[in-house]
């Protein structure tokens, strides 16, 4: 049997070159696994940093904590760095690690079939073409496609009409009438950007957000000179990350009475600073949350709600009944004239036919998107699903820990390579997640989750996307530490080894039982 398998093009296909695969990259050369390539969409690399390049966009978690533990840097321009430093910060580690000449640029992944009688993934391009790997990285990103609002009319707008995720610096916004529809995190950073350039601003909000100030500021030659110190720079990291782990692992993992209590307390001095920044009572009064801290993702700037106070801004409520021609009308048939409409709504973060972004099917013709849609989103780890041998994931359910996205890169590319140089060392050619295993580990993250806050009446009305259309938060329910020792030291018997059809697993599916 094994003889007669067909060779793989590549021993590994890491899919997407943001953090996430560049991160693969590293962990699998670790592991002394080095046929592998990183294809991806984009003609460079970054991701998320390379495609979100509206005015304003930075990291919302500091770069001293964003950033990779083994790849810690003293000369960021800023405490939060532009989004421009995070996208070179990624062009640097390519060439410090030799990943250049393994990049497939401007190529998209359209499918992705797993043959398992030769143990291979079959994965299809946009150009007709395809390629054969013996394993598949799935590091495509939570940030992946631009969700557009349902709103009817939008596409017969007369205007300019944009996603932040998909910005035109040729856009242009000089004495024009702009709206902007959302007000997540995304639009914290755009609106100050822009106000100073427009004509006039319209701030279209369905749910308010939670503020908090933004301890930026320039990072001098003294901040270089404390920074460039290696002992110095990982102290002041190690304190960072021990208080966001407090600040929004906690929220999550802690117990209720625990959580509950220092989320009422963090609310008071953060309620009293948002409303500071507001002068007029009633646009105070919209801007402030009715939810509960933490229900939605928090953000930091120190001056998007001020901006509500200048003229040429104004701030709408009333729900949008449709888009038409000039501009936005609202439910209560006001109409608000815009030259350029601006939406910053986000992502399809747990959307059918959006994760994965293409086709992935695995034993018995078993389609990823389908399983999730029907089953509910599940993955061992965040990385690994019965049914899909030698597919893996940096981004998967349950893998996430709220806090730095990077810390999660490391923990699930740790987990992936440590397997896949398992079943080298094997003489193995396939391994499996088993049922058992994954079954075990969704059910304790379900018992979890039925604790959580998001769930309780505390975060009613909150539009979260941190709650998905099963009812669910597919975010892993513990704390960073637990997430980054048990990716790397979990059972590797968990897996199943073997040639093809040799490690094929019969059972039920877990359907989402605790």
């Amino acid at each position: 049997m094994t003889g007669q398998q067909r060779h793989a093009d590549h021993e590994v296909v890491v899919i997407g070159a943001g953090f996430g695969g560049i991160g693969a990259g590293i962990a699998l050369q670790r592991k002394g696994i080095h046929d592998f390539i990183i294809v991806d969409k984009w003609d460079r690399v970054g991701g998320t940093w390379h495609a979100n390049t509206y005015p304003g966009v930075a990291v919302d978690i500091p770069s001293f904590i964003y950033s990779f533990s083994y790849e810690q840097r003293g000369d960021w321009s800023r405490i939060f760095a532009p989004g421009t430093e995070l996208r070179d910060y990624a062009d640097d580690m390519v060439d410090k690690y030799g990943l250049r000449p393994k990049l497939r640029s401007s190529t998209t992944i359209v499918s992705a079939v797993f043959d398992a009688d030769d143990g291979l993934w079959l994965l299809g391009t946009d150009g007709g073409r395809s390629m054969t790997a013996r394993f598949v990285v799935m590091a495509v990103g939570g940030l992946e496609r631009p969700k557009m609002p349902e709103i009817p009319g939008l596409r017969d707008f007369g205007g300019v009409l944009v996603h932040t995720a998909l910005w035109d610096d040729d856009v242009a916004l000089a004495d024009k009438r702009v709206a902007v529809i959302g007000t997540g995190a995304t639009a914290l950073q755009l609106v100050p950007a822009i106000v100073d350039r427009v004509a006039h601003l319209t701030v279209f909000q369905r749910t308010p957000i939670w503020v908090f100030p933004k301890t930026d500021a320039a990072v001098g030659r003294l901040g270089r000179a404390v920074l460039n110190q290696p002992l110095l720079r990982s102290g002041i990291r190690f304190a960072g990350t021990v208080a966001t782990e407090i600040g929004m692992g906690g929220l999550v993992a802690g117990p209720s009475w625990l959580t509950d209590a220092g989320r009422r307390l963090a609310e008071i001095p953060v309620r009293r600073w948002m409303r500071s920044q507001v002068h007029d009572p009633v646009l105070r009064d919209k801007l402030t949350p009715r939810y509960g801290l933490g229900c939605k993702r928090p953000s930091m700037s120190n001056d998007y709600l001020s901006t509500f106070n200048r003229s040429d801004v104004s701030l709408v409520t009333e729900p949008i009944g449709f888009i038409g021609e000039h501009g936005v009308v609202t439910e209560d048939g006001a109409h608000h004239d815009a030259d350029v409409l601006i939406c910053a709504t986000g992502f399809k973060l747990w959307e059918k036919d959006s994760v994965p972004p293409f086709p992935v099917v695995g034993r018995d013709g078993l389609d990823l998107g389908e399983f999730w849609d029907r089953h509910r989103f599940q993955a061992y780890h965040g990385v690994s699903v019965p049914g899909f041998p030698n597919l893996f994931s940096i981004t998967g359910p349950y893998g996430f820990v709220l806090g730095s996205y990077i810390w999660m890169i490391e923990a699930t590319a740790a987990h992936l390579s440590r397997a896949i140089a398992e079943t080298k060392r094997r003489g193995a050619t396939v391994c499996e997640i088993s049922r058992p295993a994954h079954d075990e580990y969704f059910a304790k993250c379900l018992r979890r989750q039925q604790k959580n806050f998001l769930f309780t009446d505390v975060c009613a009305g909150s539009n979260t996307y941190y709650i998905n259309s099963h009812g669910d938060s597919p975010f892993r329910p513990s704390t960073h530490g637990e997430m980054y020792w048990q990716n790397r030291h979990f059972d590797l018997n968990d897996y199943h080894y073997g040639h093809g059809v040799a490690v094929r697993e019969t059972g039920p599916v877990l359907e989402g039982s605790a």
